[in-house]
């Protein structure tokens, strides 16, 4: 049994997760804290009341659940925000961010087009910080500073909307950053809409917490992601 530990804020696309265990197999356990939302929910010490019971839960990795509150310290604040996650938690630790840069490396692709909830500003700082990863932006949406809630809310049509306009002829992938956005359900539709890899927040959050604890999962259903087969050393 391996246990997955998250810190996600608030109460929005949480339910993604417990989804996202059903199709992942029994072997694999999510465990789930919510840090609540709020100004400061990125803050070492909002963080931290979260880690204890993850800790209690049998936690073998974390991942801090929100990209925007990751990705807005830039590439070395981020850094700085997993190495203290680490250090408070005692495991392996990383943030939805650093997730979707890793997954992209896994799937092999360079160029991105992303899709995002945020205000144009905020968007463009997680284009930064996917360039500060080594990967290229060939098209960037924003809806225009969507709040959590609403993104909540959003049903298969919204996401397969802001997925295909963010979609650029040149990008190997689409991103959707936002943690808020339910997800899980749709990877199978947005993938054969777009004929291309889809990462989405919370999918690349589970594949990163799989990736600390040295795991990997065949679920085809989750995406592109979840079909990478573990290399043979021989």
């Amino acid at each position: 049994m391996t246990a997955l530990g998250f810190l996600y804020p608030g109460h929005f696309a949480e339910d993604d997760y417990p989804r996202m265990e059903q199709l992942l197999g029994s072997d694999i356990r999510v465990e789930l804290s919510r840090t609540g939302p709020g100004a400061d929910a990125d803050s070492a010490a909002r963080l931290a009341e979260g880690v204890e019971e993850l800790r209690l839960a049998g936690a073998e990795t974390v991942v801090w659940a929100s990209t925007s509150g990751s990705f807005t310290h830039g590439w070395e604040g981020a850094q700085e925000q997993v190495r203290t996650l680490a250090r408070l938690a005692g495991m392996p630790a990383s943030s939805t961010s650093f997730a979707f840069v890793h997954a992209a490396r896994e799937i092999g692709v360079r160029r991105v087009a992303v899709g995002a909830t945020y205000a144009d500003d905020v968007t463009a700082l997680f284009a930064d910080f996917l360039r500060a990863g080594g990967l290229e932006v060939t098209g960037l949406r924003s809806s225009g500073a969507v709040t959590a809630a609403e993104a909540g809310t959003w049903g298969e049509e919204e996401v397969l909307t802001l997925a295909r306009a963010a979609d650029a002829a040149d990008a190997q992938a689409v991103l959707l950053p936002d943690t808020a956005l339910h997800t899980a359900a749709h990877l199978g539709l947005l993938e054969k809409a777009l004929s291309k890899p889809v990462l989405t927040a919370n999918q690349v959050t589970v594949w990163e917490a799989l990736r600390l604890a040295d795991r990997r999962v065949n679920a085809p259903s989750l995406g592109s992601l979840f079909t990478r087969e573990p290399l043979v050393q021989v």
